[in-house]
């Protein structure tokens, strides 16, 4: 019988030695389907120091899927490099990662399925593009109102201050809200930044997708409304999955006004969250049966 897989999930911060306990659902669930658990110390590796992070993970022990808090591409790089160093593996390597992870990556396959994007890159701390970089930037995108975001996060908590552009083509509202955004997110800007048409949802949340090696083992309420439990219809989503080619990644979907499903994010599943009460059984099941490539 081949090994299952491992889990390598967050530390508790104040006790070393145990979980986290915001994962404690899906330790409980990866361990009932056989997964071997290993532990991270999250903070070290956000901090510079892969290998202290990764001290507690016995050498030779992987292969590994991560599981837990959002690492920025730059730290999943070096993480890779590290548990190497100890002869183990992850299963999602960082090209991959990064993939799932950030906009630019997955937007291809999506491209029919999902708002209309155009990105450019950008490093933290670095000033916003002028209000005539940003016209050219939006200009693909024609006239009509849009969301500005990086290539993982938004500020939709923030909507009308550095989310939400009600007309692209005026210049200086795009160039205020686009400022703010850059602002707030400071030095967690991540990858660059991403203007998208805006498309009108109706008010029923989203659903989050969970597909392991192209097939959707679980679906799920958005952790944002974890009330409301949508059924979208996936043929057409599982396709552009299986052209991205990933082995553990989410999609979250959303019924636009006219009734078409449309894909507002896809994103790298070890860091994807999970809405309170969800079970997890037949995910972990998957993942711990799936084997190295």
């Amino acid at each position: 019988m081949t090994e299952r897989s491992g889990f390598l999930f967050c530390a508790d911060p104040l006790r070393a030695s145990r979980p986290d306990p915001q994962f404690a659902g899906d330790v409980a669930a990866a361990r009932a389907a056989g997964g071997r658990i290993a532990l991270l110390d999250h903070d070290a590796l956000l901090a510079g120091d892969a290998a202290g992070a990764v001290a507690r993970v016995a050498r030779d022990s992987g292969p590994y899927w991560y599981r837990g808090w959002m690492i920025p591409s730059a730290r999943y790089a070096e993480l890779e490099t590290a548990l190497g160093a100890r002869g183990c593996t992850l299963l999602t390597d960082a090209v991959d990662y990064r993939r799932a992870h950030e906009l630019p990556g997955w937007y291809e396959e999506f491209d029919a399925l999902t708002p209309r994007s155009v990105w450019c890159a950008m490093v933290p701390g670095a000033p916003p593009p002028s209000a005539e970089e940003l016209a050219g930037l939006a200009a693909p995108l024609g006239p009509g109102p849009g969301i500005v975001k990086d290539f993982v996060k938004s500020r939709k908590h923030e909507w009308h201050e550095a989310c939400y552009v009600r007309e692209l083509g005026d210049r200086r509202h795009l160039a205020s809200v686009v400022g703010r955004f850059v602002e707030l997110q400071g030095d967690f800007l991540a990858g660059g930044l991403v203007l998208r048409a805006f498309e009108p949802f109706v008010a029923g949340g989203e659903a989050r997708v969970w597909w392991v090696d192209g097939e959707a083992v679980l679906v799920t309420a958005h952790p944002d409304t974890p009330d409301r439990h949508p059924s979208p219809e996936l043929p057409s989503v599982r396709e552009a999955v299986g052209r991205l080619g990933l082995r553990w990644v989410t999609t979250d979907l959303a019924l636009r006004e006219d009734g078409v499903w449309r894909v507002v994010e896809v994103g790298d599943g070890q860091v994807s969250g999970l809405p309170a009460g969800a079970g997890t059984g037949d995910l972990f099941t998957a993942l711990a049966a799936a084997e190295a490539r």
